[in-house]
């Protein structure tokens, strides 16, 4: 695929195809100026994207991806990806908790907002 056809089929930039060339995590064919992208490379896009999406580093995706090749089946490769989509998930409903508690305290403060609000506002009605 050319990096035209890698950005409509995905989504994304042609400097982001570039950005993650220049971190090799992907590594298109080269006929003078053009790129081309291979299998390997869409299979790569893919995992990268996922990964971003999980919010994985780019060095863990690009460690990730770099264990595919061990020759054990992708036994490696799948074990660490669990560990770190376990920390991952630790983190996200750990973040998910904290978002919660922000949530209703910003709910009880508005609630008290209100009720400022109102009472200043028939103070003014009573005052007028």
């Amino acid at each position: 695929m050319t990096i035209r056809e890698m950005c409509d089929a995905f989504g994304v930039t042609p400097r982001t195809l570039r950005f993650y060339e220049s971190k090799e995590l992907l590594f298109p064919l080269r006929q003078g100026q053009k790129r081309l992208f291979t299998r390997r490379d869409r299979g790569r896009l893919k995992l990268i994207l996922r990964g971003k999406r999980f919010g994985f580093s780019l060095e863990e995706i690009r460690q990730l991806l770099d264990l595919y090749d061990k020759g054990d089946e992708q036994l490696t490769q799948l074990s660490r990806a669990y560990e770190i989509a376990q920390e991952r998930l630790a983190d996200l409903e750990k973040q998910r908790d904290e978002l919660n508690t922000a949530i209703a305290d910003l709910r009880d403060q508005m609630k008290w907002g209100e009720k400022m609000l109102a009472s200043a506002q028939r103070s003014k009605d009573a005052a007028e």
